[in-house]
């Protein structure tokens, strides 16, 4: 599809569309891909002498598939936007019990009430973590399955899609944050400009791999194995076991349309 003049840019999903991973402003709320994506596109629009874009993130750290659809899709339907981005799913397959028809049924759902609505639908079909983690490899099958799912919705409703499965730019390590689960600053300048190809905006040199680094010795990979287990998987597990989200008491950080200025720095 041809690249749009797009005016108004919804983001909705989890911790990935959130930010969680880059850089964090005043405030205390991270920057992310869809910021970064928001500040492109309005630089686009200055540079052709429009009028600039008007930019919402809804996406709250947490959220299943059928929660962004049911809490976040009705607010973004009535934003009215041209652009929106629906990144959802990662976070179905990480339960104990993953039911796929379920996973695809809601985002089908909720992508043909924003093409009903009139906007354009940008969706995800993620990476293979097996290349980087035996544990996260534990639901490669998983997300497999769904993205065929989600490709044959980005059929079906003449979606944008982002597909991450075979790029292997992002098994590198600098690509992710300390709890191995959110990216990088680095990792979400490379998910911006994945979307920004995926509009017909940018070209595709960020699937280029980063220069090889050494490899930390045994010693460093054991030290690090042990603080991650202590500092992330521990309190994700205890949240599974509660019955609670990292998402609990969280509200979206732009909620409502903002000008765009200044989000990429």
């Amino acid at each position: 599809m041809a690249p749009q003049r797009w005016r108004r840019f919804a983001a909705l999903g989890d911790s990935f569309t959130e930010g969680l991973g880059d850089v964090v402003r005043a405030g205390g709320r991270h920057r992310g891909w869809a910021d970064l994506v928001a500040q492109a596109l309005a630089d686009r629009s200055a540079a052709e002498g429009d009028v600039g874009i008007e930019y919402a993130n809804l996406a709250i750290r947490g959220r299943l598939t059928n929660q962004v659809v049911t809490e976040q899709v009705p607010v973004a339907v009535a934003l009215q936007p041209d652009l929106t981005s629906l990144a959802v799913g990662v976070n179905d397959t990480l339960r104990r019990r993953f039911d796929v028809n379920a996973a695809a049924t809601a985002l089908e759902s909720g992508v043909r009430s924003l093409r009903n609505a009139r906007s354009d639908v940008l969706v995800f079909a993620f990476g293979d973590p097996g290349r980087r983690s035996k544990v996260m490899g534990s639901v490669r099958d998983r997300i497999r399955v769904y993205n065929s799912a989600v490709e044959a919705i980005a059929g079906l409703y003449d979606c944008y899609l982002v597909r991450y499965w075979d790029v292997t730019v992002l098994d590198d390590d600098r690509m992710w944050s300390d709890d191995r689960l959110h990216l990088s600053p680095a990792g979400h300048r490379i998910a911006a400009a994945s979307v920004l190809e995926a509009l017909g905006i940018g070209g595709g040199e960020w699937r280029t791999p980063l220069a090889p680094v050494p490899r930390p010795s045994l010693p460093a990979r054991t030290q690090a194995d042990v603080e991650w287990f202590g500092r992330h998987a521990v309190p994700w597990a205890v949240r599974r076991i509660k019955g609670t989200s990292s998402g609990d008491g969280i509200t979206p950080k732009h909620p409502t349309w903002r000008p765009v200025t200044g989000l990429a720095m």
